[in-house]
């Protein structure tokens, strides 16, 4: 059974992975909180008992979950909008006013060693890596994150996404591929 301290560690050491995971899925960086905080909660509610080595795959079960749930109460409100929409009177005019918060990514590391050339250019590719992940399809995105940014391997990748784990090779395989050829067109070589 994992302890109040071990539960509250791991949380902390995945927060900004599950937030870009959440990210890629969702394209809205406030629906990925709302996603990243409800995952975190089931799991501590639902799942704090488990022991600790369990967690990372509950987690990212929880998280895909959540996702979806995402996607479907969004499909729901959608509808329902473009249904309640059609009844508003056509005079009715929307001022739009609505306050924008900007949030700031702190970033963990020093690069004090750089030069300003050097983290313009690494903030440009990484940037440019962002955009293209951002492209591929779900469930290779889904996958590709999974393997390479939780360092999951295939096993856990393949139970956390609820599939075969020849699925889980041929989805990262294609999004590795579909990426490497993206970046060479757009000039970067890692």
């Amino acid at each position: 059974m994992a302890s109040r301290q071990e539960l509250s560690e791991f949380l902390k050491s995945i927060e900004r992975r599950a937030f870009k995971q959440a990210v890629y899925a969702v394209r809205d960086n406030e629906a990925a909180l709302d996603v990243v905080q409800d995952a975190m909660f089931k799991l501590a509610e639902k799942y704090a008992d488990k022991p600790p080595a369990e967690l990372p795959l509950l987690f990212q079960r929880i998280l895909q979950n959540t996702i979806h749930d995402h996607f479907r109460r969004q499909k729901v409100r959608n509808l329902w909008t473009t249904l309640l929409s059609s009844l508003r009177p056509s005079d009715e005019s929307d001022d739009g006013d609505r306050d924008v918060l900007e949030s700031m990514e702190v970033e963990g590391d020093t690069r004090q060693g750089e030069s300003a050339s050097q983290l313009v250019e690494r903030d440009q590719i990484l940037r440019i890596i962002d955009d293209e992940i951002q492209k591929l399809p779900p469930r290779q995105r889904e996958a590709f994150v999974m393997r390479y940014w939780q360092d999951l391997d295939v096993a856990e990748t393949a139970i956390a996404m609820g599939c075969s784990e020849g699925s889980v090779k041929t989805h990262c395989s294609r999004a590795t591929h579909t990426l490497a050829t993206a970046l060479r067109a757009k000039g970067v070589t890692l």
